[in-house]
């Protein structure tokens, strides 16, 4: 197995921030920054530099605006340099904190070296979870006192040259990092000491959403993942119990009904594997604090999706919020108009489901593995709609909105991404629906082609040709009348052209909602296992807290 050579970190202002070279003698991040910016954004995690020497594989990441480089002279798994990468960004957020910004980076270089130096021994990864570093790294003010020995301060001594009562030399009593051993269980520090035990199981899921001009849904995801925040002393192992939500009943047993609703499943390495494949059941020890249990994808569509045109396919999926727009409004077809409503059944259907998916869930907290509102219990009450904002793309062609008429909310244009956003309050987002209305303006070369007003002057232009006889009209009046009627509905229908093409050819709907998941599922039980745990005795009864929420962000996309 290849070794990692080197990690550069470098700031946003590309400005190098970090240099540790673990083997070899790696081309420096001077070099490499340069052939790195040379490719168009969105750059590639991995790109070959064949100029340098030797030739390069140069892995990246991006993570809080900060550069993570990861060079290699031969040819390796590029998952395994990746994940380095992303275990280094990690470890040094459970020691410095979110977000990593470069200023920490500096300012704590003591940990840092430490992080990095266990992280991978020679350029071998071997130690990447950042919960267990807390037993191995030591932390605190005094960190460099410890490691200089306090060499030439005054009030200070070097270790092992500390005086006792009878005068003599003895050494310091060992840190408890010094003595400590390592935990038995990789991912999780040892002697983990809370006074308050508590367990959170945070489901987030978010929306991606293709809706075609006819309403009848081209693609439906939800992406989740449940983030699980453990605070329990000792070492607890705990047993995490999910519903489908009547979704694919008649498939069997409790883990084949999950697997027909989920697909893509990852899991955290704290996973037992056979009791997920075998019941259906997430069993674990979990690390110390917030970690990501499990990511999943689910189609909402499903295998056997009717191919329905109209508003009745989108209902079926049970959205909150319907976004519809219509272009080429208006005598000369410059105005478009978007309307945003509650679909027939999502006000009472939402609401609905999550009321009950969190009363079934929330309990008093009376037997094993119920839950209790973790926020006061205002989430029991039902859905809370939140951050509705409707976003639309115009062409380049568009010079400026000249009218916006939103019924509620506010409503911007943005000349820099050409786009105008909307943002409606929850308050004001009724069963009626709100609209929007906008006038659009094109280029100025629009109005000179077509001989209209220009700063309040009629612009008209007269073509000569010496070749050709003039003519002249006998008939003026009958002529010039019947000629201006038919120049003003061919001016009319070229511009209604023309606006044809600065009309929006979509939409998109962003919103976050608490108390209910796309998917329908939901955590019926969470236990904790006294025969397995350690530390943990049998008359300790951890809190436990359920949240689920539900986000689209740019997620539901209208055609038209």
């Amino acid at each position: 197995m290849s070794a990692i050579e080197a990690l550069y970190i470098f700031d946003e202002h590309n400005n190098l921030i970090l240099n540790h070279t673990y083997i070899g003698r790696p081309p420096p991040p001077s070099t490499l920054l340069p052939l790195y910016l040379q490719h168009a954004s969105p750059r590639p995690s991995l790109i070959y530099l064949p100029t340098t020497n030797p030739p390069t594989l140069l892995y990246s990441m991006i993570q809080d605006n900060l550069l993570f480089f990861s060079p290699l002279s031969s040819d390796t798994e590029p998952l395994l340099v990746l994940e380095f990468l992303h275990r280094v960004a990690d470890a040094l957020e459970e020691f410095l904190g979110s977000p990593l910004l470069a200023s920490k980076i500096t300012a704590n270089y003591d940990v840092v070296a430490q992080v990095i130096a266990e992280i991978a021994d020679g350029g071998v990864p071997c130690q990447g979870e950042a919960n267990a570093l807390r037993d191995v790294v030591e932390t605190g003010p005094g960190v460099l006192n410890n490691l200089l020995g306090k060499v030439g301060l005054p009030g200070g001594s070097a270790p092992g040259l500390q005086g006792g009562p009878s005068g003599r030399l003895h050494t310091p009593p060992l840190r408890p990092a010094e003595t400590a051993q390592g935990s038995a269980v990789p991912w999780r520090r040892s002697n983990v000491r809370h006074t308050s035990n508590e367990l959170y199981v945070d489901l987030v899921e978010t929306l991606s959403v293709t809706l075609a001009p006819s309403g009848r849904p081209l693609s439906a995801f939800a992406y989740g993942s449940i983030a699980f925040t453990s605070k329990v002393s000792g070492v607890p192992d705990l047993l995490l119990s999910l519903s489908t939500g009547g979704k694919g009943g008649g498939m069997g047993n409790r883990g084949d009904q999950l697997r027909s609703v989920i697909e893509r499943v990852v899991f955290h390495p704290c996973v037992r594997l056979n009791r997920w494949n075998s019941d259906g059941v997430l069993s674990f020890v979990p690390p110390d604090g917030r970690f990501a249990l499990c990511g999943y994808e689910v189609d909402l569509l499903g295998p056997d999706a009717p191919l329905t045109a109209g508003k009745t396919a989108a209902n079926n999926l049970n959205l909150p919020a319907m976004v519809e727009i219509t272009t080429g409004l208006g005598s000369s077809g410059s105005d478009f108009e978007v309307r945003m409503t509650q679909p027939s059944s999502s006000s009472s259907r939402a609401g609905s489901a999550a009321a009950a998916s969190l009363q079934s869930n929330l309990g008093s907290g009376s037997r094993p593995g119920s839950f209790r509102a973790g926020s006061g219990g205002g989430e029991s009450k039902g859905s809370a709609l939140e951050n509705l904002t409707v976003r639309v793309p115009l062409p380049a062609g568009v010079r400026n909105i000249s009218d916006m008429r939103p019924s509620k909310g506010e409503a911007h244009w943005n000349p820099a991404d050409g786009s105008v956003e909307w943002k409606v309050p929850s308050k004001d987002f009724g069963p009626a629906g709100v609209v929007l209305r906008c006038t659009v303006q094109g280029p100025l070369s629009d109005a000179d082609e077509a001989g209209g007003m220009l700063n309040g002057v009629t612009a008209t232009t007269y073509d000569y040709t010496d070749d050709e006889p003039a003519t002249y009209q006998s008939q003026h009046d009958s002529d010039s009348t019947a000629g201006g009627t038919n120049g003003a509905q061919d001016n009319s229908r070229t511009r209604a052209q023309k606006n044809r093409a600065l009309m929006p050819t979509s939409t998109t709907l962003s919103f976050s909602i608490k108390g209910w998941l796309a998917s329908g599922l939901k955590v019926e039980s969470l236990l904790v296992d006294t025969k397995k745990s350690r530390g943990l005795g049998p008359e300790v009864k951890p809190y436990k807290g359920v949240k689920y929420l539900t986000v689209s962000r740019d997620g539901i996309e209208v055609r038209c």
